[in-house]
């Protein structure tokens, strides 16, 4: 699952269609790594538009437009035209409107630019892996516990490692922008107006103490255009792209102090700054603040990573998901499943021979690596649903997956490990199951693949003793068989397997047996055939 470091180099862009602005940054990639050709940024209202109404103004749309315009204009400058190779992304201001759709509809027509609404989960992927490296770059910071956080327009992410893994994720609706609408309803004075959003903001923060471990030292890690240029103004430079500046809680204090004294005009003109950053600098700091206050932390570390920089990368790198990312998301589908109080030796082991099957049957299926993990943790969570009922299991482990987290996974990946467990058993998918029937083609073919290995690794471990450790597959004609070596008696797995035959026969055109070694070696044409 390594990636691979010999990829020719090319040119490609992110497009970031923010709350306060729209940012493109160019750059080559390849096995060198990432140089920045260009980046450029224009201020939009759609935060403001979303965030007191609920959705974006014609108007606003009309200038993302023109915007976007101008960038394709851009992106063919520097003869960026395939659609691999441009991504265009929108965050919270976009994903929350009602018109969504609309939008990104108008979008397209007006530039033939797909802008696509990323997912939180996808926020969190790119903020570990760029982080992380830092992290583990420093002794004393790898084995301690660090909160990753960045304050944006709509929504504040929180990222919690513990010596490198994955803690925990959170999502909390305190974007500057937002505390700025909630504020003027209360059409609270000037002079007023810090105490009411230190209020707000420790109102929002009392679901995070409740995560935090007690006890354990913390760091926080900042991530974001504010503490970048808070970084410049107390530093005298911004962080590299390899170190992580460090400001003291106090002297982070003062700046927050100074943003509130002074104007927007004066802010504009003292930090040298737009009008819509200066509007939320303070507010944005003073999160910062409380945030390391709340984790009793003396100091912040600033990165200079952006969700741009980390888009880019990932396109660079391919699709692969490196083995500590992998790792990190069979953790996190761990955690669930001891959520749920699974069987956990069971699990375990459907999951192992799910994966060996993936591994062998990779001639039949030809699936891509990252498909063999949402595989894994299908099978460590298809018994999850048994926390709510043993009848319909399958459905309930459906209904759990659908409506938790699982770190590294996109909603559409999740949705798609939440079909695979719904099909471990009885029914095989059908036009008229919700959820399987919004499906396109590539996508239902992918399930069906996924479940039935599910399906055949969880009747090779019907008699919950872990007895088949070893799988070798053997082809003959039209069909498959499984040969389970170390096995005499394999009576308990014929009597669980029929449907899982039927079921992969449908799939793969091939008849599927279940043989010991013995049997299977008997099987075997003569070499004469």
């Amino acid at each position: 699952m390594s990636t691979d470091t010999s990829i020719p180099s090319r040119t490609v862009a992110v497009i970031d269609v923010g709350t306060t602005s729209i940012r493109m940054q160019i750059a080559e990639v390849g096995s060198f790594g990432v140089r920045t050709l260009e980046m450029l940024s224009q201020a939009v209202d759609l935060g403001r538009d979303t965030f007191s109404s609920g959705e974006i103004s014609r108007r606003t749309i009309e200038v993302c437009v023109r915007i976007l315009r101008d960038y394709r204009d851009k992106l063919r400058e520097y003869h960026i035209i395939r659609p691999e190779d441009v991504r265009i992304v929108a965050t919270s201001a976009v994903r929350e409107a009602t018109n969504r759709l609309a939008f990104i509809d108008r979008i397209y027509v007006a530039t033939g630019l797909s802008v696509e609404p990323i997912d939180v989960a996808e926020v969190h992927r790119v903020t570990y892996r760029s982080i992380q490296p830092l992290l583990r770059a420093q002794r004393t910071l790898s084995q301690a516990m660090s909160l990753i956080v960045e304050v944006s327009g709509g929504s504040t992410e929180l990222l919690m490692l513990d010596q490198g893994n994955v803690a925990f994720t959170q999502t909390l609706r305190l974007g500057v922008l937002r505390l700025q609408q909630t504020i003027s309803t209360f059409q609270v004075a000037r002079s007023r107006l810090r105490k009411v959003l230190e209020a707000e903001i420790q109102s929002l923060l009392e679901p995070v103490a409740e995560l935090l471990p007690q006890g354990r030292q913390m760091n926080l890690v900042a991530v974001g255009s504010d503490m970048r240029l808070a970084a410049r103004e107390l530093l005298g430079q911004a962080p590299e792209a390899d170190t992580l500046a460090e400001i003291p809680l106090a002297e982070l204090a003062q700046l927050v102090d100074r943003a509130f004294a002074l104007s927007e005009e004066e802010l504009v003109e003292e930090f040298q700054i737009s009008f819509a950053e200066a509007a939320t600098l303070g507010p944005s700091l003073l999160v910062y603040q409380k945030l390391a206050e709340l984790i009793q932390s003396d100091r912040l570390l600033v990165s200079a990573a952006n969700l741009r920089d980390g888009l880019i990368r990932e396109m660079g790198e391919g699709r692969a998901w490196s083995d500590d990312f992998h790792r990190q998301i069979i953790r996190s589908a761990w955690e669930l499943a001891r959520k749920y109080h699974v069987d956990e030796d069971h699990a375990g082991h459907v999951a192992d021979l799910s994966r060996t099957l993936f591994r062998e049957l990779q001639p039949e299926h030809q699936m891509e690596a990252r498909d063999e993990t949402l595989l894994y943790v299908a099978a460590l969570l298809h018994e999850a649903g048994g926390f709510i009922n043993q009848s319909s299991i399958h459905k309930h482990s459906m209904y759990i997956i659908m409506n938790s987290e699982l770190f590294g996974l996109t909603a559409d990946e999740v949705q798609l490990v939440a079909l695979v467990t719904r099909y471990h058993r009885r029914a095989l998918p059908k036009p008229s199951h919700p959820v399987y029937s919004t499906l396109d083609r590539e996508r239902r073919v992918l399930v069906s693949k996924l479940a039935v290995l599910l399906r055949i690794a969880v009747a090779l471990d019907a008699s919950r003793a872990q007895r088949i450790q070893r799988i070798e597959c053997l082809r003959i004609r039209n069909r498959l068989i499984l040969s389970v070596p170390d096995v005499d008696d394999v009576a308990v797995e014929q009597l669980a397997l029929p449907s899982a035959r039927s079921f992969f026969e449908s799939v793969f055109g091939r008849q599927l047996l279940l043989r010991t070694q013995t049997q299977a070696e008997a099987s075997q044409p003569s070499s004469q055939l």
